[in-house]
This record gives structure tokens, sequence and C-alpha cells, in this order.
């Protein structure tokens, strides 16, 4: 009501009465009452796609971009009717769009030297059914070609802006970086970047908001580097795999079950890694979620088991099985960053095996200190266990329950064996007896090893 008297004063002073009418208050319930939205065409939009391609020729190298117009804001495109594009009139806005909004972030590297120089060359205004962007030169060539025409009715909201931007090549060197910072074009902003190699191999990226600095043909050292780091960050941020590695060493805190129970888990989850890298799991879409479920499961069996057995003389045989589990969850974490392997996938699978071991190390040489003096300042440590057991254990089945929920969304298509090929079988035959041997041998060496305790 008070809003209302005020809104009904400030016309009574605009229009110079002195007291505002009451026949007013019903138009002015009516006005405030209407929903406030701004007709604007500078709202960030939801979905943004971007597609472009990459690739350096003798003295330049060529990017080409394809943007929808909608994700350029404040731009001020001229329209025409309920909002068709004045293509006559879009040749000098479409350069300054692209100047804006794309050139001014894209930064291009050669050998960690960033390329200064950039120009505009040409633009394009697409329909949304041009397929041009299919492949490298299929784009290049419908810069080529003839423009829409001026008669093209167009909504602003589905034209797609085609932009080639060349930078200037001085060197014969293919060490390239870039960075693409397009995050700010939509709420969800996805970038599809074709880099085609001076074999003509066409290498796939896809990133999700703003790419951050990509070496595009990688040396075997960034990529050791990079997945190395890779793989400390995702043991380090992987709650369940820290939980599960704090219940295999929470009643095995001796150097010698230590070590036997860390090397079995390592050998496992490196032995799947590299399967999954290769392909040798199922692609099927419930593959994740059962693995996901699964690593639940073990942290709450292993969880239970540390408070209701008491001998954990043959722990490292459990920690092998479900280490074969969690080497599936590293490969999921794993497949999202191998775009950035380039021709080095062997060495990259090796640093993010290496990077998982430097992670549970040093959880290994943080928790094992805390844990010995908190277990020295109470009456038992078997209660101590027990009690930590039981924390973990209330927070894997609650896990558990929501990961079997999500996993029981999806419909189960086992393979029939007939459409399995020969080479698939023989590659999970190898995998089989290699995890055997493995397993055959680790029992041989530790039954000596752990003899010792």
């Amino acid at each position: 009501m008070l809003r209302m008297l005020k809104f009904t004063k400030s016309i009574s002073l605009v229009l110079k009465l002195k007291k505002p009418p009451l026949l007013w208050m019903p138009l002015v319930v009516i006005l405030l009452s209407l929903p406030l939205k701004e007709i604007d065409a500078h709202e960030v939009p939801n979905d943004v796609l971007i597609q472009s391609y990459f690739k350096a020729e003798t003295d330049a190298i060529n990017l080409l971009i394809r943007v929808p117009i909608e994700a350029m804001r404040d731009m001020n495109f001229p329209v025409k009717g309920p909002g068709y594009l004045a293509l006559d009139k879009m040749s000098e806005l479409s350069v300054d769009a692209a100047e804006i909004w794309l050139g001014n972030f894209v930064d291009v590297y050669v050998d960690e030297q960033k390329i200064m120089d950039w120009s505009i060359e040409k633009t394009r205004i697409s329909l949304p059914s041009d397929r041009s962007f299919a492949s490298y030169q299929q784009a290049f060539n419908s810069f080529s070609s003839m423009p829409l025409s001026e008669t093209t009715l167009l909504h602003h909201d589905q034209a797609l802006l085609d932009v080639w931007i060349t930078y200037p090549l001085k060197t014969d060197n293919t060490n390239f970086s870039i960075d693409l910072n397009f995050g700010g074009l939509g709420l969800n902003t996805a970038i599809i970047l074709n880099f085609i190699t001076s074999e003509g191999a066409n290498r796939l990226f896809e990133f999700n908001g703003s790419s951050g600095l990509v070496e595009l043909n990688p040396s075997w050292y960034q990529s050791f580097l990079r997945f190395i780091v890779s793989g400390v960050e995702h043991i380090l941020s992987g709650l369940d795999h820290l939980l599960f590695v704090l219940c295999l060493i929470l009643p095995c805190r001796k150097w010698r079950p230590l070590i036997a129970i860390i090397t079995a888990f390592t050998l496992a989850h490196s032995m799947t890694l590299m399967a999954s890298a290769f392909g040798l799991v199922p692609q099927s879409l419930w593959f994740p979620p059962l693995i996901e479920m699964l690593i639940a499961l073990s942290i709450f069996y292993m969880a239970l088991e540390n408070m209701l057995r008491k001998d954990f003389h043959q722990r490292w045989s459990i920690a092998f099985g479900f280490g074969l589990i969690h080497g599936f969850g590293f490969s999921f974490a794993l497949s999202e960053s191998l775009q950035f392997a380039g021709n080095h996938l062997l060495t990259s699978l090796l640093s993010f095996n290496i990077g998982v071991e430097i992670g549970q190390i040093i959880m290994i040489l943080l928790a094992l200190p805390i844990l010995n003096y908190c277990f020295r300042s109470t009456a038992s440590e078997k209660l101590g266990i027990i009690i930590i057991s039981a924390l973990v254990a209330h927070t894997a089945w609650h896990w558990m329950l929501e990961r079997y929920m999500t996993l029981s969304a999806y419909q189960f298509n086992i393979p029939l064996l007939s459409s399995i090929s020969w080479n698939e079988y023989l590659s999970i035959g190898v995998l089989m007896l290699f995890i055997i041997l493995i397993l055959y041998l680790l029992n041989r060496w530790f039954r000596t090893f752990l003899s010792k305790v």
C-alpha cells in the first residue's frame, strides 16, 4: 500500500495535482503487478556452441570460428520487422563484433611466445542449416562463396557468424598453444576446436567454458607434466578414493603390510586404467554409474571389515580386487584429459598413473602420523578404528544408495557373445591372463615378504 501511495504521489507531482485521486488506485495496482521484463537483446544466452578450426599454413595461422550472433551482446545489430537481420547493413558490424567478442579473447602462442598481431580477414553470416563447418576445407572455402541474399529472412536469434582470423607466422616450428577465452559468451559455453596438424590429421578438443592455455601439439615432457598434475589433483580431490585408501591402511600401519597393500592396489588400478585407455571396457552408458556404485560399495565393505575382522594378513588381495574397480574410476577422469596428450598416449597414461601414486603417497604420509597420534591418545586402538570406520561406512552407504538410484535409471544392454569380434575376445583374454599372472606373482612374493612381520 505504501508503494502504491508513493507511486500515485509521484504521478500527481508530474501532473501538478495536489492530491492523488483515488480513482487511480486500481490502475496502480495493475501496473505494479505486471511482471518486469527487459525487452532487450542483451541477455546472456543459456547454451552456446562454438565451432573452430586451427591450421598453420606457410606464412600464417588460420583460425576459423562459428558462433551464434545472439551470444555477441550489446552490438545493436540492425533488424527489420519481427527481428530479422538487415543483412545489407551487417558487413561492418559483423567485423566489429568479431574483433570485440572473438579476436580480443583469443591468445595464440608459438614456442611460448604470444603472437601480438592478428587481423579479421573475412566474416560471413550463415543460416542455422549451413553445414560448411563440417570440415576445415569446407569452412575455409565458404568464405569465398556468395553471401546471403539481402532478401533472406533470418531472425537474429538463429543467425550464425563465421569469422576468419589470421595470425602471422615467421617460423617453421609447430609448437602451438591457444587460449580460447569464450566462457563469457553464454551461461553454458561448449567449445569445439579442431587442430589440423602439419600431416593433415584432425585433432579434436572439447571444452566447457574457457579452455585455458592448451598445447595443441605438446612435446612429451609437456604431456608428462600435465598428466602428473592431473593425476595428483584427481586423487586429492576425489573423496571416495581417499576414503578407500584410508580404510585400507587404517588397521595395517606397519611398513611391510603397508607396502604390500599399496603395491597390490597400484598394480591393479594401473592395469584397468591402461585397459580402459585402449578401449577394452564396455562402451555402454550404464558402465560408468555401475563402477561409481561399486567404488562406494568397496569403501563400505572395507570399513565394515575394519570393524568386524581381526586378521588382516591377506588384505593385499582385497586391495588388488578393489583396485581393478578403482582403475576404471580413474579412467573416467583420464578420458576427459586424453585430448591433451597429443601423440604421447603412453607417456600421458604413465604420468597420470604416477600422479595418482604421488597423490596417494601424500595422503598416506599425512594420514599416518595423525592416526598414530590419535591412537596413542586413546585407551583402545581398536575402538578408534571402529569409530573412524563407522563414520566412513555411514558416508559410503549413502553414496551407494544414491549411485544405485542413478544406475537404476539406465537400461542394461549386455552385448551378445556373437557380436563380439575375435580381436576383442583376444584382447580381453590377454588382459585376464595378465591379471592372473600378476596376482600369482604377488601371492608368491608377499607370502615371503609378509612372513617377516
